[in-house]
């Protein structure tokens, strides 16, 4: 149910200088033909899994390939529709209400992985969360985060501390982090080690939960149609038992699965294709990748790209022609050469025995 931001669209636009005549083109024609402005930033996309499918998803590898009960959290971007429809069914109605919160921070955002909250008050927190978003300061930052932690079930997880996600540049985001967790790392319970961030990353930031003395935990940003590639093993048969192993016994054990061995480059490539394929079988409004893809009309009411569209109803040719030549690179031969281009494994190899010495 996240709503995924095109900016990068826009920041495409501006960072490489063959792309600029082409999307100023671009937008030149919808303004003067369609009378459409391109609003990157009001603009969004959906994940092609529903809820459901999501869960099933994470459920089946643990209880398929490893042989082993489920526990599984579903978080996304301050959005928790998806954990309350999951509730309502019979295949999951234990599941956590959990959200990843994303929080204002100097000048930039951390993005917070607060699982388990009470079913009674959750859409209370969401209210709490909007409105400190609207109005951040870090005295309320720090008040909210106590009051959370204040509540024994509830997890709070530091997600992909490393990445600069908003290009604040690294060396000043990474002073915001150490900044954050002084002020706030009383009331974070672990850092997240993200399954889909390279092992280079993840290295940063077991080094920076060292430093502050912070459990790690497993995570991902799993907007496609694999499964996380790394879990939690535990003792836990609820996730009420979950909380209380990581909060008070301090204890993680993180796997790591074998898709996690693949190049990371070619994982995000993989990633970035399950976004813009098409899924005849998947339930309506999800099937095509422009019923997942959301812009103002000329009225500035949020429409999926599929009713915008001119003519037949079909995406314009320029733009069938720039997503056909990405799918390509996901085909037979092509896909393989860039797996060996980017095969890292060597590198991930010679990092965990590192680690291990």
């Amino acid at each position: 149910m996240s709503k995924e931001t095109l900016d990068f669209l826009a920041d495409m636009g501006s960072e490489f200088k063959l792309l600029r005549p082409i999307f100023a083109n671009r937008e030149r024609y919808c303004r003067d033909v369609h009378g459409v402005e391109l609003n990157y930033a009001a603009s969004y996309w959906t994940p092609p899994l529903p809820p459901r499918m999501a869960f099933d998803l994470e459920r089946w590898q643990i209880e398929d390939r490893l042989q082993l009960p489920a526990l599984v959290s579903i978080t996304d971007h301050d959005d928790i529709e998806g954990p309350l429809q999951l509730r309502s069914t019979s295949c999951a109605p234990h599941t956590p209400i959990s959200v990843e919160w994303t929080v204002p921070y100097r000048n930039t955002s951390f993005h917070l992985g607060i699982h388990n909250l009470p079913s009674i008050t959750a859409t209370d927190w969401m209210c709490t969360f909007a409105e400190f978003t609207a109005t951040p300061s870090t005295q309320r930052l720090n008040e909210i985060l106590s009051e959370l932690h204040a509540l024994p079930s509830v997890l709070i997880v530091f997600n992909h501390p490393v990445w600069d996600l908003y290009k604040v540049g690294a060396e000043r985001h990474l002073f915001c982090v150490n900044e954050f967790l002084r002020s706030n790392g009383q009331f974070i319970h672990a850092l997240e080690l993200n399954g889909l961030r390279s092992w280079q990353e993840n290295r940063q930031a077991l080094a920076i939960a060292q430093k502050w003395n912070q459990l790690v935990i497993s995570g991902g940003d799993r907007h496609g149609v694999q499964p996380n590639a790394n879990i939690n093993l535990t003792h836990a048969v609820d996730f009420d038992e979950f909380v209380h192993e990581v909060r008070r016994e301090r204890i993680s054990h993180i796997l790591f699965m074998e898709q996690y061995a693949e190049p990371w480059k070619h994982r995000i490539l993989k990633s970035t294709l399950d976004v813009i394929r098409n899924y005849p079988d998947f339930p309506e409004g999800t099937r095509n990748w422009d019923d997942r893809v959301f812009h103002p009309d000329s009225k500035g009411i949020m429409r999926p790209v599929s009713q915008l569209w001119p003519g037949d109803g079909r995406a314009p040719i320029f733009v069938r022609y720039v997503l056909g030549a990405v799918r390509l690179l996901g085909v037979g031969p092509l896909s393989s050469s860039l797996r060996v281009a980017w095969n890292d494994r060597q590198e991930l190899r010679m990092t965990l025995r590192n680690q291990d010495a």
